[in-house]
C-alpha cells in the first residue's frame, strides 16, 4: 500500500510546484448572443479590433462577451486574444469594450461552525460588445 501512495504524493507535489512556479493565468469567458440579431459566419479573430468606445462607422450590436482573468499577472493579450476568439465565433468585426473594473466575483465561508466569516472574492471584469460593421444604407 505505501508503494502505492508514494508516487501519488510525489506526482502531487509535483504538480503544486508547477502551479506555483507558473502560475495559473488564465481567462474565463463567457458570451451570449443577443436575440433576434442576424447570425453571421464566424470571422477570424486576428482581424477583430477592440475598441474603448463605440465606433462612428454603422454598425449593428451581435452580443455581449465577458472575460476574467485569474489574476492579475495574466497579460492583456492574452486577455484580448480570448475576447478576439469568443467575438469571432458570432462573426464581428470588432469587440467594444464597455466595462473594465474590478468587482466581487465570489465569495468564501471560513472558521469552524460557530464565528465563521465569510470573505469577499474579487478580481477584475471585462466585458465587451461584439459588433458587425454594415453598410451605411443599411444592415
Amino acid at each position: 500500500m505505501k508503494a502505492t501512495i508514494r508516487p501519488l504524493v510525489v506526482l502531487a507535489a509535483g504538480l503544486a510546484a508547477m502551479f506555483t512556479f507558473t502560475g495559473c493565468n488564465t481567462v474565463s469567458i463567457n458570451s451570449h448572443q443577443y436575440l433576434g440579431v442576424a447570425s453571421y459566419p464566424p470571422s477570424d479573430p486576428a482581424q477583430i479590433q477592440i475598441l474603448r468606445k463605440e465606433p462612428a462607422r454603422p454598425h449593428v450590436q451581435l452580443g455581449e462577451v465577458r472575460a476574467e482573468p485569474s489574476s492579475d499577472s495574466v497579460p492583456t493579450q492574452k486577455i484580448e486574444t480570448t475576447l478576439r476568439e469568443a467575438a469571432a465565433k458570432m462573426g464581428a468585426d470588432a469587440v467594444v469594450i464597455v466595462y473594465d473594473r474590478n468587482q466581487v466575483t465570489g465569495a468564501m465561508v471560513t472558521g469552524p461552525w460557530f464565528g465563521r466569516s465569510v470573505q469577499e472574492i474579487t478580481g477584475r471584469v471585462i466585458i465587451g460588445v461584439a459588433i458587425k460593421y454594415t453598410s451605411a444604407g443599411g444592415s
